[in-house]
Parts: C-alpha cells; structure tokens; sequence
C-alpha cells in the first residue's frame, strides 16, 4: 500500500526549543513553510488547533490558494461552531484547495483548554457530542435535499447546503485518542485514526483495538493508520545523539523560562498531569526507559509533560527510515513528523528520510504483488483432485 508523510503548517516559527520570531500568524513564513513541505515530498500539512491560536480555517485557505498540490488536514474542535456552519465551511475550502482536505475532529482532552472557550462538558460527554457532530457534517457533505436533526447536542429543522465539497463523495474525516471512548468513535466514524508515537508493542496493540472498535460498530473496512513522529536526524548516530541531548536541553530552558513557579524535577518546572490517556501513555513509556526499538527516544515527550505528538525518532536517516518501515509492516500507512526547526527539518527529513522510506515500501509492495501472483498462478495450474477423472480408453 502507499505511503503517505504529514507534516506542520505552523502559522510562525516557535517551537518547544524556540521563540517565535514574530506575528502569531506570519504569512510569509506559514507559505515558505508550506512550500518546502510541496518542494521535498511531503502529502499534506497539519493546520493545528489551539484556544488562543490562529483561526486554521482561514489560514489553510491562504495556503492552499498558493500551492497546487499539498494536501490539507484542518484541526477542528465541535464546541467553537455549529455543525451545519463548519460544514460550509469545510466544503468550501475543500472548494478553495480543489478537492485536498481532510478534516481532524478534536474531542479534547483537557478541561481547561476547553473551558477556555466555553465548553464546560465532561469527557464523555464531548465524545458522544464528536460522534454526533461528525455524523451530522458528513449528511451536509452528501445530502441535496433539506433535513431535520434531533440529536442530544444539536437540533435543527429543513437544512441544506448550497456548497459541497469537489472530493466525492465527501472529504475524509481523521480522528485521534487513545482511551476505549475515543476508540470507540473514531472506529465507527473515522477514515483515518491518528495515534502518537510509542514502541512497537503499544502501537500493534492500539492498532487492534482501533480495528476491534471498527468491527463493533459494523464496519466492514478499519480507518486507515497515521502515527506521529519528532524526527532528530543527523549524518551520523553520534552528531544525531548530540543533537538529540542539545534539542532536549534547549526544551528544558525554554520551559523554564515560560513556566509558572511549581513542582519541580531536575529544575524543570512541571506541567500538572495531564487528563488525556494518550498524554498519560507518553510518560508511562518514559518513565519505563528512555529508548526503545530501533530509534525511539522518550526524554522529549517527558519533558514537554506529554504534550501531544512528542517522542522523538533519533538517528541517521538510514536509521531513521528503518525505524518508520517497521510501523509500516504493522499497518501504519500515513506517517507524521515534526521537527524542531519547522522549516529545516521538514527541509531535510524530505530530502533525506522520506526517499528512503518510499523507494523501500515500492520494493515491498512489488514483492507482495509477485507472491500474490505466483500464488494465483500455482492456484490455477494445480490438478483439481476432488474432480471425478474420465479413464482414458485406447
């Protein structure tokens, strides 16, 4: 199967390890960002979502009116919009990039980002409000004729869009979480299932219960898999570790610099523990070892308190490429990564990791097809043996 590579459409140029130059949304720097990931071979961008951030809507309309073949996946959140607004709204930047998005419904994971917006629901309860949302914009995407809709969130008489999406028979829909609700949902509702990076052994075993969820709720086929990355890459394993502990240490700074007086650890201020499971994996695993498989490293995601996509892949692209072939071969076919300097590190992951990745998954899918051949071949010339054979006569 293809292999597909996400990356970020950051709106300035901060990162865990550096301060934003300038604006929150710098559109120079969002388009020389978008262009490098179109130049070295990146599928699509993440527009991010946060309660302060810059409206990702309108940003990753600017972006794809500017280029011609990055995809988009637009991070949304049910509580800031109602449904049959967002739909419009998805459909026609659908319209504006021709057919290249895709949309990541967000639950969220913690109270108090919510509540920063207004969303005062519990967990479940948002979850059960994500899985309504979703159905509800999916009818608006491939329904021409008006509705009604009365559901336990949202309620609304004789709808209809007059806008649709050019992607037919609608835009994919990605979700993500690690805990048995957000299985739950994003297996009945999602195209494509977002997962962080952890070792193998996890990942295979939440790969399973996103498939079992999907079975349970009667699908026939599972969402596909996207899991993500912090790549660390360098010519060789010693410049990539030295990189690694420097990337690490400018992390730590910049938390101490930003941080609240609180509890500390090694001088690093720390962030409260966090409500969401898949936060709550992240530094289980680090706190269980620091290294794990070919090139997984853990000291990141703990420092950043298990904020989001942040366990670090560290090594030589060779290494690097290796390590994501073997999420590959356990059905992983959308793979996200994220460097630390957003622009040089999309840069020369594209130049250096992903050719390897690709030029190894078309050897393996050849292989595949010529067993797959071979096999049918055998199949057909093989002797009926439950056949009732005619005697030949002289």
């Amino acid at each position: 199967m293809p292999v597909e590579f996400l990356g970020i459409a950051a709106t300035n140029d901060g990162s865990e390890t550096t301060a934003r130059s300038g604006a929150a949304f710098d559109k120079e720097y969002t388009l020389r960002l978008g262009r490098a990931h179109e130049d070295h071979g990146w599928d699509r961008v993440l527009f991010a979502y946060g309660s302060g951030s810059p409206d990702p809507a309108p940003a990753a309309a600017y972006l794809a009116s500017r280029l011609d073949r990055l995809q988009i996946l637009l991070a949304h959140r049910p509580n800031v919009s109602y449904p049959t607004y967002a739909a419009k709204t998805f459909a026609t930047l659908d319209q504006i990039s021709e057919g290249r998005l895709t949309v990541h419904f967000i639950t969220g994971g913690n109270d108090h980002e919510q509540g920063r917006e207004g969303d005062t629901l519990t967990k479940d309860e948002r979850y059960a409000r994500t899985r309504e949302y979703i159905r509800i914009v999916k009818k608006i995407w491939t329904t021409r004729e008006p509705f009604d809709h009365e559901g336990e969130h949202y309620r609304f008489h004789d709808f209809v869009s007059d806008v649709f999406p050019v992607r037919q028979p609608r835009p994919d829909v990605s979700f993500g979480g690690s805990s048995p609700a957000a299985y739950a949902a994003g297996g009945a509702e999602a195209d494509i299932y977002c997962l962080w990076g952890e070792p193998l052994e996890q990942t295979a075993r939440q790969i399973e219960a996103v498939k079992a969820a999907a079975e349970a709720a009667g699908r026939t086929e599972a969402p596909r898999i996207q899991v993500a990355f912090r790549p660390i890459i360098a010519p060789t394993e010693e410049l990539a570790w030295e990189k690694a502990h420097r990337t690490l240490g400018a992390i730590r700074q910049r938390r101490r610099a930003g941080s609240r007086p609180g509890p500390h650890r090694d001088g690093v201020a720390q962030a409260p523990a966090p409500q969401n499971a898949g936060s709550q994996r992240l530094l289980a695993i680090a706190e269980a070892g620091e290294r794990y498989d070919r090139a997984l490293w853990t000291p990141t995601a703990a420092a950043t308190g298990g904020a989001g996509n942040s366990n670090a892949l560290v090594g030589t692209p060779e290494t690097v490429a290796r390590a994501l072939l073997d999420y590959y071969d356990l059905g992983v076919d959308i793979l996200s990564a994220r460097g630390y300097d957003l622009l040089g590190d999309a840069i020369d992951f594209g130049r250096y990791v992903i050719p390897l990745v690709r030029e190894e998954v078309a050897k393996r899918d050849a292989a595949r097809a010529a067993d797959r051949t071979a096999a049918a071949a055998t199949a057909t010339a093989a002797p009926d043996l439950d056949r009732p054979r005619t005697a030949v006569r002289g």
